[in-house]
């Protein structure tokens, strides 16, 4: 689980909109960008060349 006042500051690098963090796939993902960045250890990996694509799916569901 995340801090949630961290949840409150981090915004995605490339947007800048606000995450949403899945807890079940341990990713920060922006419907925005459409990138979902891991958490590893608790710790977001927030580095765009780290993050994966979200499917249409995914997309449609956050």
């Amino acid at each position: 689980m995340l801090d949630p006042n961290l949840l409150d500051i981090l915004v995605c690098p490339v947007s800048k909109a606000p995450l949403v963090y899945d807890e079940k796939q341990a990713e920060l993902k922006c419907k925005a960008s459409g990138l979902a960045y891991p958490v590893r250890d608790g710790i977001p990996v927030m580095l765009e060349e780290q993050a994966r694509a979200l499917s249409d799916d995914e997309l449609k569901t956050l």
